[in-house]
């Protein structure tokens, strides 16, 4: 595998910070282009390039909310998305109700404006396929964060393109969180997920928060112990209590900035939102199976 394929990781200054969100270029491919407010950074870090297609890893805003906008912009671009997230796309009102819930007041500061990317630009991905651009794409449907989630592997440099499965790292630190915002966390299967990316066996991961990962195995495995680590204290401390033990966490391990920059792309009561819901329906399942 080659480690000099055309790839290239976007700071797209979400709110003018650094290291929160990352699209990723792989040759004429866009990999999560992040949302509305950040178009224009993407758009002038491409340089006047326009991309043949846009992949999204799931449909959240800070990882596809600018999809819309961007189709506008260039249209014909084909976007590649799971079947579960495609409908959203097309018609992204119910995305933006449950966002609103979510986010309130905050929405437009965020995000921008969700405009719908006409159908007959969407590709439909359900897991398995091979996307046959920049040397090959596998495609693996990895729920866990959310039930449309796919990662892509690109198949001429090993190298991973996970979204969210594989957690929040913002280098120089090397702290690792698991984003779990509701209303898709599903620990047992998230793990499922991990597990499929680790038999991959990728060179490296590109994630969205933040960059190139040289080490996939130990990102992996970090992921993994944040996410049983979080869930527990999910279960047993309520927002606010969860929200303090979290940042009083990252701030003793990283700090400054940096740790600003992991609040941004991890909001902790968020965290404790997609747990408690995680463990709310969990309770649900098992009661019904009594």
């Amino acid at each position: 595998m080659s480690a000099a394929a055309d790839i290239e990781p976007i700071d797209i200054l979400h709110l003018g910070r650094e290291k929160v969100l990352c699209t990723w270029r792989v040759g004429d491919l866009i990999i999560d282009p992040g949302p509305t407010t950040c178009a224009d950074t993407l758009v002038e870090a491409l340089g006047g390039r326009v991309p043949k297609a846009i992949l999204l890893t799931h449909i959240h805003l800070d990882h596809a909310g600018a999809t819309g906008e961007l189709v506008r912009r260039w249209p014909g671009v084909e976007v590649y998305v799971h079947e579960r997230g495609a409908r959203h796309m097309v018609d992204p009102s119910k995305l933006i109700n449950s966002a609103s819930m979510l986010y309130q007041e905050q929405m437009e500061v965020l995000w921008g404006e969700i405009l719908p990317v006409p159908e007959e630009s969407v590709r439909i991905l359900t897991g398995g396929e091979t996307i046959a651009l920049e040397g090959g794409i596998e495609v693996a449907y990895t729920p866990g964060h959310a039930q449309h989630h796919v990662s892509y592997l690109h198949l001429s440099s090993g190298t991973a393109f996970v979204g969210d499965v594989a957690g929040v790292r913002i280098p120089p630190a090397g702290a690792v969180i698991a984003p779990t915002p509701p209303p898709d966390i599903n620990v047992e299967v998230w793990h499922e997920s991990i597990d499929l990316i680790e038999r991959w066996a990728p060179d490296s991961l590109g994630l969205t928060h933040w960059g190139r990962v040289d080490d996939p195995a130990a990102q992996l495995e970090a992921v993994r112990r944040c996410l049983d680590d979080h869930a527990a204290l999910a279960r047993d401390l309520d927002a606010p209590e969860f929200a303090t033990a979290v940042r009083e966490r990252l701030a003793r391990d990283v700090g400054g900035e940096i740790a600003e920059a992991y609040f941004q792309a991890s909001p902790p009561d968020q965290l404790h939102a997609g747990l408690a819901r995680y463990w709310a329906k969990r309770a649900e399942r098992e009661a019904g199976e009594a």
